[in-house]
């Protein structure tokens, strides 16, 4: 779908071309429920600038608050390009005044939410989506139980295109669920440019109703001129607004990608360095040392990048199968292993199910901070069900901090070894990696004498 071009000042389309059409008929309900399905007990709603989360999410805000969900706004910028041709208020000034409105809006629909601005510069969020998802990330954290709610990808207006990609990146990151709100669209678009399958309508009661007019309205800068001086006109005209005052919000729930990690595959032939540096190599023979069995029966590297680890472990291995969720990285380690018939290299999700195959050894090597909380938690038990009573887990991390995700390596190993039915049967860190071995409770892992 192609980004409009369009003014706030120019005719679009009438909030009455919106009404009556069958569709909305047929438009599933928002439940306000978490990716597993169960109640949520947070509600993040980014903005991209000061103004889109009354505008998109007031009705949502109110409801959410009203039933004791925890809410939280987070506001990419503070919207201080707003009116770039004012001769009576400077962008500082504006910056000032959208953060206090935002403020006095939350308090409208969500009295005691709390308010974060990421102060990134408005107009120019494309050129930080990565700050933007680092910030998000930072906000959501772990998901579970949380609903992400973010301006629409194809929204037409490039900052809030840019924030509907980084919420994209966040979602899966954290193991959020995220939906989508159109504002600008209404204005440009038309009832056919709507994907009206991944439709989700929240109905508005009164109270939410009037909750967000009241949110609105707060954003006096936006709705009112600032003076009768050319370039202090009202932005948001009566006719745009209209197609906020229905009885329902809309929002989109589309799928939630991070790309990421396949990129930094494509774009480069080692991006980790595993072939030259001295930590890879290092910590790969540490990785070889901690296994407590000279050879496996059977054994699963996950996450296997460009299999240089996997090379390594084919040789404590009769059958390898090295995984990885990104196909550059999966291309790479064919090559790598090309003509070891003991070695299956395979492109699939480390929580996709797992097929009757069981194994006596699974290694997963600095992948685990790349998953969500949630999607840590379903690799475990998928691991449970592949391992042979008699098997170990062997897991190595990167100690240092990991920028733009929930997870560091410290966390992901404090969460495996605490899963009951599991012990630690041997442990190895220094200043830069740990490695941990894991081992069903009351069960000796095999050794060789």
């Amino acid at each position: 779908m192609s980004t409009a071009r369009f003014t706030h000042d120019t005719d679009g389309t009438g909030a009455a071309a919106w009404q009556g059409l069958p569709e909305w008929d047929d438009a599933a309900g928002l439940d306000l429920v978490d990716l597993d399905g169960e109640p949520c007990r947070r509600l993040v709603v980014l903005a991209a600038h000061p103004d889109d989360e009354s505008l998109g999410a007031g009705g949502l805000l109110a409801i959410a608050h009203g039933w004791g969900i925890e809410v939280r706004v987070v506001l990419a910028t503070r919207g201080e390009a707003s009116h770039p041709r004012s001769r009576t208020t400077t962008p500082a000034d504006l910056a000032g005044a959208r953060l206090a409105e935002s403020h006095t809006a939350l308090r409208a629909v969500a009295p005691g939410g709390t308010l974060e601005c990421l102060d990134l510069p408005d107009g120019d969020l494309a050129e930080h989506e990565e700050a933007l998802v680092q910030g998000l990330v930072r906000a959501v954290g772990d998901g579970r139980g949380t609903l992400l709610v973010a301006p629409w990808r194809h929204d037409g207006h490039p900052d809030h295109e840019a924030a509907g990609r980084a919420a994209a990146v966040a979602a899966r990151r954290c193991g959020a669920r995220l939906v989508e709100y159109p504002v600008w669209f209404w204005h440009w678009g038309a009832p056919s440019g709507l994907p009206w399958a991944g439709v989700r309508l929240l109905a508005l009661g009164p109270a939410a109703h009037q909750a967000k007019a009241a949110s609105v309205r707060a954003h006096r800068t936006q709705v009112a001129p600032l003076s009768d001086l050319p370039g202090d006109e009202t932005l948001l005209s009566p006719g745009l607004l209209a197609h906020f005052e229905r009885s329902h919000e809309t929002f989109l729930e589309l799928a939630a990608h991070d790309t990421a990690l396949d990129r930094l595959h494509q774009d480069a032939d080692d991006p980790w360095g595993v072939d030259s540096r001295w930590f890879e190599e290092r910590k790969r023979d540490l990785v070889l040392a901690c296994l407590p069995a000279r050879r496996y029966a059977a054994a699963w590297e996950a996450g296997c990048s460009t299999g240089a680890l996997a090379a390594a472990l084919a040789t404590r291995c009769d059958q390898l199968s090295a995984t990885d969720s990104s196909a550059s990285a999966v291309a790479a380690a064919r090559r790598r292993l090309e003509g070891d018939p003991a070695v299956r290299v395979q492109h699939r999700d480390l929580v996709d199910p797992w097929p009757a195959d069981t194994f006596d050894l699974v290694v997963a090597s600095e992948v685990g901070y790349f998953l969500s909380p949630r999607d840590l938690e379903r690799f475990a038990v998928g691991v449970e069900d592949a391992l042979r009573p008699d098997g170990v887990l062997v897991v190595c991390h990167w100690r240092h901090e990991i920028v733009g995700w929930p997870l560091d390596g410290p966390d992901v190993h404090r969460l495996l070894a605490g899963r009951p039915g599991w012990s630690e049967q041997a442990r190895y860190a220094d200043a830069d990696v740990e490695i941990l071995v894991l081992a069903r409770r009351d069960v000796m892992p095999r050794s060789d004498t």
